[in-house]
């Protein structure tokens, strides 16, 4: 006889990772066992520091946020799952209680997994495995781990478009260099510095490997004081040594060396510490293997002497972007990483932009990056939005002056417009001499629209408010923003003026609760999601922290993430604003690489109800944020 049951949550778990990984029968097999929790708003799955469950979760229908609590207990939101999404991943890793509070944002549905069955069903499944250890580091997530989660991410770089390379077997270092068990450290260092390697193996007379010793080693343990040069290598050296077999695939490398924290095995004869000794594959080897990871494409940025190689690098992080999305890494490090490609991109076209120059600057210059890369969350290609600042020059000099850095501006667009970044429409770029201006005209271009604000003042200044300093003088950078917050302080028009244009555009869901959708034109019925709903949000975390002084912090999120800070009794809303910015940014890349678009316009129709579900979750507390604007800036009659 059917179970009916076990076959509708089958059916549901088919289209979520891993269980897409899984044949038919395994997921009737965990089906059958799985536990339907019914959880009201409020209530709690799980806490921190509680016993690990014997389950992990899926949602099923609504929402439930975790929650890192700090040392005086007050939870801070890290993440918002929603149907589809995996949780409470860490017992089925490594049997360790919570680290994280889960709890009901919403009336919801959860399906416990049975860890056992799962497992049992899923053995030797490197996809899988795969999944969860990157879902383990997103749901562990917190400000407080991110150094560690860092250090996961930057290794782990799994790619659907990478699977030979994945599987392929690894390219190891044969006859790998060696020194006895009864050598000193300082024979050891010497072999090390004459074969120019960064680590070496211990072995013992049989050449079974019993421990390594790397440059890392020799500066902890020998540079510090701790044990004399003289040392037998056996005092410093780590053991015993993670050893497997010669076949072992690139992805097989990289996950042992994830879960054990290391960056070297041992590849011996049987694939134990027990045998002989016949090779050792490090961590390069395995992102050679790869060769699309973030220390690489950075390496060959700052390698690049042409706009060509700048091109392909650039191009390389797109295949990254798509990879991260995949495995479900937080946006908070994609957004990282990619930013700071797109940073080393734009700063190594301006170094070579130079080098064409006839002769070095006048005098110096700052090069700012405006709109969607000055606020750190440039993910797909977009137009370029930049500006130049330069040091004040005798009145005479200033005509020529800035027509250098107009030169100069000129090659740096034209390179950038090359690796893939297109003109701006509206000509907001450097190359522009109303965007090239030295310090002095440029605070009294501000001073301008902050005193005297119209519509035309509003949309430029906004834009320019996104800024990061990019290449050159940072001092110049700094004088800006004071002068402009000291102007800021003359007047509170301008706020209202922008706290009015953060409205501009309401919510984006009509009386009945449909999106509201393009009503004419050649976008007609296609939903925007950046004017619609990513932008009202940008705006109004960039009027709190204007008008909360707030400075040095230029991304939507971490500015809605500070005002949760400094106003406690509107965190929820601050944190829910913040969560639904990376979930629309998140969603408007998918959109992107998937139509080989900006992602902005989307048809509606296209989308599974659950999108569309998780979509509409979005749109409250922009909503709500809206309302607080319109009191909190008295604008029913301005």
């Amino acid at each position: 006889m059917k179970n009916s049951i076990a076959e509708r949550i089958s059916d549901f778990l088919k289209d979520f990772p891993p269980f897409n990984l899984l044949k038919e029968k395994h997921l009737l097999e965990i089906a059958s066992d799985v536990s339907i929790i019914y959880l009201e708003k409020g209530d709690v799955l799980y806490k921190k520091d509680e016993a690990f469950h014997e389950y992990f979760y899926i949602v099923r229908n609504g929402g439930v946020s975790l929650y890192h609590h700090d040392m005086d207990d007050n939870k801070h939101m890290v993440n918002i799952n929603d149907a589809g999404d995996i949780f409470g991943v860490r017992p089925l890793i490594n049997k360790e209680d919570y680290k994280l509070t889960a709890i009901a944002n919403e009336e919801s549905i959860v399906y416990g997994i049975p860890i056992e069955i799962f497992q049992s069903v899923t053995k030797n499944n490197v996809k899988v495995y795969k999944y969860l250890i990157t879902s383990f580091a997103s749901n562990a997530y917190d400000p407080y781990t991110a150094e560690e989660n860092t250090k996961i991410f930057v290794d782990y770089l799994p790619n659907t478009s990478q699977d030979i390379a994945n599987f392929q077997t690894a390219d190891y270092t044969k006859n790998p260099i060696c020194c006895n068990e009864n050598s000193t450290l300082k024979d050891a260092a010497i072999k090390m510095s004459e074969f120019k390697i960064g680590c070496i193996i211990v072995v013992d007379d049989k050449k079974y490997p019993l421990g390594i010793i790397t440059s890392s080693d020799i500066k902890n343990k020998i540079a510090t004081g701790l044990f004399p040069i003289t040392t037998a290598v056996t005092n410093i050296m780590s053991s015993p040594v993670m050893s497997d077999k010669k076949d072992l695939t690139v992805a097989d490398a990289q996950l042992k060396m994830i879960k054990y924290n290391i960056g070297h095995l041992c590849i011996t004869e049987d694939g134990t510490p027990n045998s002989k000794l016949v090779g050792v594959l490090t961590n390069h080897d395995v992102i050679t293997a790869l060769g699309n990871n973030p220390a690489a494409i950075l390496k060959d940025i700052k390698r690049a002497s042409r706009t060509k190689t700048l091109r392909t690098a650039r191009r390389k992080a797109n295949g990254l972007l798509k990879s991260y999305l995949e495995q479900n890494i937080p946006l908070t490090h994609i957004i990282n990483i990619i930013s700071q490609i797109n940073d080393a991109v734009t700063m190594k076209a301006i170094e070579i932009a130079l080098e064409k120059m006839p002769t070095p600057p006048p005098v110096t210059f700052s090069w700012l990056a405006l709109g969607s890369q000055g606020r750190k969350e440039q993910l797909l290609f977009s137009d370029q939005d930049n500006a130049l600042v330069f040091e004040d020059v005798a009145e005479e000099k200033y005509k020529d002056t800035q027509a250098y850095f107009l030169d100069l501006a000129k090659l740096v667009t034209k390179s950038l417009n090359k690796i893939g970044f297109e003109y701006c429409e509206a000509d907001m770029m450097a190359s522009n001499p109303v965007w090239c201006k030295s310090i002095t005209q440029w605070k009294a271009q501000f001073k301008d629209w902050i005193l005297n604000p119209d519509d035309k003042a509003i949309l430029l200044s906004s834009i320019f408010f996104d800024y990061n300093h990019i290449y050159g003088n940072l001092n110049l950078e700094k004088e800006l923003t004071d002068a402009i917050y000291s102007t800021l302080n003359e007047t509170s028009l301008f706020i209202r003026f922008l706290a009015r244009d953060a409205l501009k555009n309401p919510s984006p869901l009509g009386f009945f609760k449909q999106f509201l959708v393009e009503q004419n034109g050649e976008h007609k019925d296609l939903f925007n999601i950046k004017y619609r709903a990513l932008m009202p949000l940008i705006d109004t975390a960039r009027l709190l922290v204007l008008s909360n002084q707030v400075r040095g912090i230029n991304n939507t999120y971490e500015r809605f993430e500070k005002m949760a800070e400094l106003e406690p009794n509107n965190k929820e809303l601050y944190e829910s604003c913040a969560y639904a910015f990376k979930a629309l940014l998140k969603f408007k890349t998918k959109q992107g690489i998937l139509h080989n678009d900006s992602g902005k316009l989307i048809e509606l129709e296209t989308l599974t109800k659950e999108e569309k579900l998780k979509l509409k979750r979005c749109f409250k507390p922009l909503h709500d944020m809206q309302e607080t604007l319109k009191l909190r800036f008295d604008l029913a009659n301005f």
